[in-house]
């Protein structure tokens, strides 16, 4: 869970490869060469915390469980060792509230936890800063291909999955067209309230193949087709917003299945012992990426943070608290066995996997959205 972008930017086509567990890493382009202002040192006294260590960020996510995951993994260690305050806030996605703050100059979000073609089209549009990767500490090469953007950079690997409670649905759906058999699994299936995945599946639950995926989709007789294949479940759709609520709405026997993000499905059965199975069949593969809001006038801090989060040993711990895969390869070996079987990278898990294309939805979000919207309005 945008703005069009200008198309100014080549976008490396991502590209997960999962052998035995592991991802492979393949080599991004070069960095480009961003100036670095001089360094300004304030004076600060002997074993105090210095004036950026001793300041305040405002990091921005998702809430739920993937924000609970962040808040160990990042978030307390991170306030431990610098003595900086950390203020969270959680939004639902999109911009409209940074491009206020940008407008008013008054720029109060730090950090930002973003999707990809937010991540594409904010840096077009100037709501990002570009990254000096020279202050990270890590080379680009090192994160897994299309993670290491001009104003971005990828935190986790993420997959969109559905699921379905074992204890209420004993033999439940296998595949992705069983998602949208309503005759063989009669009752609601909750679905994310947005265009982009839906349309995916739509398309290839109609019988197109991955392949020919977005070729397909961005032709209108494409768009007209998955809305058309959308149709025959519309009836029966529950519209989640929020990464907390798939897990509710099975709970509460809302649904019979529904999209989700794998991790809040693993931390529901982990944490609350919830017996709901995921169906990893045309699982859609993603990315999350650190941002720096243009503007925030505690820059050099933010910067100090998303150096901290890239760090291989520490971005390892996040797999720990939920089931997303890291963005940096040296992360891989950090992390037990009994934990990568349960992400979505895991060879088990990757049979019919894809990765969702954050160029094209850059470039189609606003139009697709609009449609979207319209649809459901019954317009």
């Amino acid at each position: 869970m945008s703005n069009q972008a200008k198309g100014l930017i080549a976008i490396v086509v991502v590209a997960i490869i999962a052998v035995g567990g592991y991802l492979i890493f393949m080599p991004a382009a070069p960095p480009p060469q961003v100036a670095t202002p001089a360094p300004t040192t304030a004076p600060a006294a002997p074993a105090a915390p210095t004036t950026a260590e001793a300041g305040a960020l405002t990091i921005v996510s998702w809430g739920g469980a993937y924000q609970d995951s962040q808040r160990e993994a990042y978030y307390k260690p991170f306030m431990k060792d610098t003595s900086t305050k950390i203020t969270e806030e959680e939004y639902d996605g999109e911009f409209a509230k940074l491009k206020a703050q940008i407008e008013a100059k008054n720029v109060s979000w730090d950090v930002i936890d973003v999707d990809a073609h937010h991540a594409i089209s904010g840096c077009d549009e100037g709501l990002l800063e570009k990254l000096d990767y020279s202050k990270l500490g890590q080379p680009k090469e090192k994160f897994v291909v299309g993670g290491a953007l001009d104003c971005a950079v990828a935190t986790i690997v993420y997959a969109t999955v559905f699921a379905y409670d074992a204890d209420k649905l004993k033999d439940g759906p296998k595949t992705l067209a069983d998602f949208f058999d309503t005759a063989k699994f009669p009752g609601k299936r909750g679905l994310l309230k947005k265009a982009f995945g839906n349309l995916e599946w739509a398309l290839i639950a109609d019988g197109v193949a991955q392949a020919d995926l977005y070729k397909v989709l961005g032709t209108p007789e494409g768009v007209d087709r998955a809305f058309k294949k959308l149709d025959t479940i519309k009836s029966e759709v529950v519209w989640w917003e929020a990464g907390a609520q798939p897990p509710q709405l099975l709970s509460d026997g809302q649904v019979v299945m529904t999209s989700a993000w794998n991790g809040r499905i693993f931390n529901a059965v982990k944490k609350d012992g919830k017996n709901f199975k995921i169906v990893w069949d045309q699982q859609e593969l993603d990315f999350d990426y650190w941002v720096i809001p243009a503007g925030t006038p505690r820059k050099d801090l933010a910067y100090k943070f998303l150096a901290y989060a890239s760090d291989p040993k520490v971005m390892a711990n996040q797999s720990k608290y939920i089931s997303y895969g890291p963005s940096h390869a040296d992360a891989i070996p950090n992390i037990a066995p009994d934990v990568l079987k349960d992400l979505p990278t895991a060879p088990e898990n990757m049979a019919t996997a894809f990765t969702l294309d954050s160029k094209f939805w850059a470039d189609n979000n606003d139009q697709l959205t609009e449609r979207f919207n319209a649809w459901l309005a019954g317009t």
